[in-house]
């Protein structure tokens, strides 16, 4: 699937993007400034190609049932029109990617996976569902998946001209689903976003994608909306202390290390992963913290975390950046649990200079709430 290009790429080429490749496809990663993109989220409206994103649709009678027993959460118990953040673990709990579900009716899921583990969820979902009899297809390959993300967002988005939702717009919650047609497409619309802000996914038929790409630029040049690519993307869910499959998570990590245990119900009777959950109760060595660092260089995936009194390694970073909006380096890192308290402090060796480091919560960034 290399170098797959989403079907907006030409208007993205067109706006002057620049491209990188991403779990083989070709995503626009700036169209500006990283730096601009990254502040139209904070103060005002960015918008976003997600066409990368797996659509997976599971449809049956037995799907809560499927899910359950597929999924760490508690699929069944979430109500129609609601989302649900979970992890799809294997046998071991380590995570195979973390999803988003939305429960689009009595029997009938949407599966929102990570590009790169397209092949892995689909996998574990058709095998899994197998013995429910229920429906696993991939629809990502007929969806364009876009964003629309900040605080001027639900102006961005009301503004729409030929928008019909079941559920209006301004009574849509944080993580709820509706569904509607745009301009005679089918449309599916969710509260939800990998940025911090406020803000929606939409989804549309990949026929229909260029059309609405259009009409949000055209509509939302009266609310500064920018166009933004993956760079901004990345210092955004940073900012807000969300995990990237790859940086936080892989098949080796557990949900207990990565602050996660709170979306595994252990209260289900099975779910693919929860006897090694029960075989080991103990905290993995190394837990998820954020640091807030000195200075003006950021440390970067892989960088060490250093103990300052003995000068030894005690972690990894999985993330980390100058956060454009707090004006200071931030970093996720994996560490000792011995480290882990706030205040906790620290040095990041930032290629064999070390770097003074505070163990802070996370997140590093709320958003302003009217």
């Amino acid at each position: 699937m290399s170098n797959t290009q989403t079907p907006l790429h030409q208007l993205h080429a067109e706006a002057g993007a620049s491209f990188t490749d991403f779990a083989g496809w070709q995503m626009p990663v700036r169209y500006t400034s990283d730096l601009a993109e990254h502040h139209a989220v904070r103060e005002a409206a960015g918008l976003f190609d997600l066409s990368h994103m797996a659509e997976i649709r599971i449809t049956g009678d037995l799907a809560p049932d499927a899910l359950d027993y597929a999924l760490a959460s508690n699929m069944s118990a979430v109500p129609i029109g609601d989302a649900k953040y979970t992890l799809c673990l294997n046998e071991q709990a380590g995570i195979i990617d973390d999803l988003v579900v939305y429960r689009l009716g009595e029997t009938e899921y949407l599966v929102v996976a990570n590009a790169s583990n397209r092949h892995a969820v689909v996998e574990a979902l058709t095998t899994r569902a197998e013995p429910f009899g229920v429906s696993v297809a991939d629809e990502t390959d007929d969806t364009v998946m876009v964003a629309v993300q900040g605080p001027l967002s639900p102006d961005v988005v009301s503004s729409l001209g030929d928008l019909q939702l079941e559920t209006p717009l301004h009574e849509l919650g944080y993580y709820q689903v509706t569904e509607g047609t745009l301009s005679g497409h089918p449309v599916l619309l969710t509260r939800t976003g990998y940025t911090g802000e406020d803000g929606f996914e939409i989804y549309v038929p990949s026929t229909a994608g260029e059309a609405l790409w259009r009409e949000l630029v055209q509509v939302g040049g009266q609310y500064d909306l920018q166009l933004c690519g993956l760079a901004a993307r990345d210092t955004l869910r940073l900012e807000a202390g969300m995990a990237l499959y790859g940086n936080e998570l892989d098949a080796r990590t557990r949900p207990g290390q990565v602050r996660l245990s709170r979306v595994v119900d252990m209260d289900k009777d099975d779910f693919v992963g929860k006897q090694w959950l029960v075989d080991h109760p103990e905290p993995s060595e190394t837990i998820l913290v954020g640091l807030k660092a000195e200075g003006r260089r950021s440390a970067r995936a892989g960088y060490q975390v250093i103990d300052p009194g003995t000068m030894e390694p005690v972690g990894t970073v999985t993330s980390g950046a100058l956060s454009p909006t707090l004006g200071h380096p931030v970093a996720m890192a994996l560490i000792n649990r011995d480290y882990k308290d706030p205040d906790t402090e620290l040095h990041l060796d930032v290629r064999g200079q070390m770097i003074p480091a505070t163990v802070i919560p996370l997140p590093f960034y709320r958003r302003r709430k009217d």
